[in-house]
């Protein structure tokens, strides 16, 4: 038997030892409650700056969030891990509630900051960022002052705040529970297996397609018994921030996850244009695939079916050693950090019931440390989730020098370092592979990738986009959600998908994030920016990789588009920049249908 020579359970004492019974987890909860009475005490003796010493009272406040911030980015890392690794650990969903209650005091706090700030005489305003104790922060303070026009008179932001803890957060708190407490019996070489989600999802990659076929059925049966009671979650979490942004005036609902994200709404505007614009080849990569899977129309349980019979397996100890080698090729503080996290326990990979299906990285800013959750089952898709949940873990590692509240990065460019390093490593398989028939395997998993973000991401932004219309008007059934999934599938797809996922608003946890409401466009923002630094870094070698921390230094202190010009010198509010990046996944699909016209598959 060959030594197991990588952990594949993480280790989560190192950070608060005992767990959900941890007495240091207990202290710093208490802790963080103090320090938030503190912040209430010095924010409500600060008052509109009216000289530009008040500077120094900033920089306070400042210091005071930024504090805050990361000690209660650590416990909510922690107990997030907790209820990843066992959904059912009741303690954990205990101190996430108690988390939840201090962070909405904490916003509380610093919505009346920001509110505070708006009122600043404009030229004054100008002076004191350009203070040496301000300067650093000049984007964060804007964007505060832009947050600061939004917001409710402060005895209505107090009470939504307050509610929000029950009410809004709690939503999603029951969602994560109902998730997480799911066993799907699949039938398998006429065995029924009691299966987590996340492991009956890993079998739609399954060689056989019986077995996919006996996972999607199971699977659809579950989300069919969940949907009445999952469609109260998802309208009650839409008509919350619906009613807020009611009274805040707000009619665009992406106008603050826009502003969340760095970004203008013409950005955005470009980039789905440009998408739309360039689906053509993708089709035909479906239709292709299809044909080989003997199918007139792909059916999407057969999406991440592998092309061929052929089993491409990688034992957990060599896709550690895969993954740590192509990032050393890249630049040796990737690899340095990468190995670390394997040595140290920061990765959780084991496959077992009871977890949690949702891979994900959570950062622990106070610690300086990262931890990666996902279950591998040996398949190369699970060696690239790997690399994209490490690759949100070396943008944590990068912030570590980030000064303050400078160290929050958007969403937008969080997927841009994952999704950079999912790409190291499928151009290094398919760079190492002499076989046609292997790099058309390959091939077809780079498109998969290209797919969802063209395509299936696109779905979700117009579900997401239609449903909040729907929603004013009042609560959208789930037989209407079922439509409207339909109808945004069909179109993100083109109709080359048979046997729609109509139920998929069901367990796609993105819409029920409170905290990020429109997690969906950033993946395809990240994944076509991370083509572009992924083509200079080709050009550029190992000396690029200087470049790219610098470029994720910055992440959190200007907007998407400064950040853009300023390290690849392009403009994203245009339709061009995107076209690029399209085109050069448009020569996969090319050279995928070239390929499977020679090649003999079966």
């Amino acid at each position: 038997m060959k030594e197991i020579k990588y952990r594949k359970v993480w280790d989560l004492d190192t950070l608060f030892p005992g767990g959900s019974k941890s007495h240091q987890l207990s202290k710093h909860i208490e802790e963080l409650v103090v320090m938030v009475s503190e912040f209430k005490g010095k924010a409500d003796c600060f008052h509109t700056p009216q000289y530009v010493d008040d500077s120094i009272k900033i920089a306070e406040l400042i210091d005071y969030i930024s504090i805050i911030s990361t000690h209660l980015s650590e416990a909510d890392s922690f107990i997030t891990c907790l209820l990843a690794q066992n959904p059912k650990d009741q303690k954990a969903t205990s101190l996430q509630g108690q988390v939840e209650s201090v962070r909405a005091s904490f916003e509380s706090v610093v919505q009346k900051t920001q509110k505070t700030l708006v009122k600043t005489e404009k030229e004054l305003w100008e002076e004191l960022l350009d203070t040496d104790v301000l300067c650093n922060y000049e984007f964060k303070l804007n964007e505060w002052r832009k947050k600061g026009q939004l917001q409710l008179p402060d005895n209505e932001e107090k009470l939504v705040t307050d509610l929000m803890v029950d009410g809004y957060y709690a939503w999603r708190s029951l969602y994560n529970a109902l998730m997480g407490d799911i066993i799907v019996h699949v039938p398998i070489n006429g065995k029924i297996n009691e299966l987590s989600m996340g492991q009956a999802m890993n079998l739609r990659s399954h060689p056989n397609v019986e077995v996919r076929k006996e996972s999607h059925k199971a699977l659809e049966d579950v989300w069919m018994q969940k949907e009445e009671l999952v469609a109260k979650v998802l309208n009650h979490i839409a008509g919350f921030r619906l009613q807020v942004h009611k009274h805040k005036g707000i009619e665009n609902v992406l106008k603050e996850p826009l502003l969340n994200n760095h970004m203008q709404e013409e950005t955005l505007n470009a980039m789905w244009r440009a998408v739309s614009k360039y689906k053509e080849p993708f089709i035909g990569y479906l239709n292709k695939k299809a044909e080989i899977l003997g199918e007139p129309k792909l059916n999407s349980y057969n999406f991440w079916a592998p092309i061929t019979e052929s089993k491409q397996q990688m034992n957990y100890n060599d896709a550690v050693d895969f993954v740590t080698e192509h990032f050393g090729r890249f630049g040796p503080e990737m690899e340095k950090f990468s190995r670390q996290a394997f040595e140290k326990g920061w990765v959780e990979s084991e496959d077992r019931p009871g977890k949690s299906a949702i891979p994900f990285c959570a950062g622990f800013p106070l610690s300086g440390q990262s931890r990666v959750f996902m279950t591998y089952g040996g398949t190369i898709k699970d060696v690239l989730t790997l690399a994209h949940e490490l690759g949100h873990a070396f943008h944590n590692y990068a912030m570590k020098s980030v000064e303050g509240i400078n160290k929050q990065y958007p969403l937008s460019i969080a997927e841009t370092a994952s999704t950079f390093s999912e790409m190291v490593m499928l151009d290094a398989a398919i760079d190492k592979t002499n076989s046609n028939k292997e790099r058309l395997l390959l091939l077809d998993e780079k498109l998969k990738r290209s797919v969802m973000n063209f395509m299936n991401i696109h779905s979700r932004f117009l579900f997401e986009k239609n449903f909040y219309e729907e929603r004013k008007e009042g609560v959208v059934s789930s037989s209407r959600l079922n439509e409207l999934m339909h109808e945004a599938i069909n179109e993100g797809y083109k109709g080359t998908i048979g046997t729609i996922p109509i139920r998929s608003w069901v367990w796609t946890p993105h819409y029920y994030i409170t905290k990020s409401p429109f997690y969906n466009f950033p993946y395809t923002f990240g994944y076509l920016f991370a083509l572009s630094i992924y083509e200079k870094a080709k050009e550029e070698g190992i000396k690029f990789e200087t470049k790219y921390l610098a470029l994720l230094r910055d992440s959190g202190s200007m907007t998407v588009e400064d950040l853009v010009m300023k390290h690849v010198g392009e403009d994203i509010t245009s339709e061009a920049f995107w076209e690029k990046g399209l085109k050069m996944c448009i020569g996969d699909a090319e050279e995928f249908i070239h390929l499977s016209e020679y090649e003999e598959l079966n």
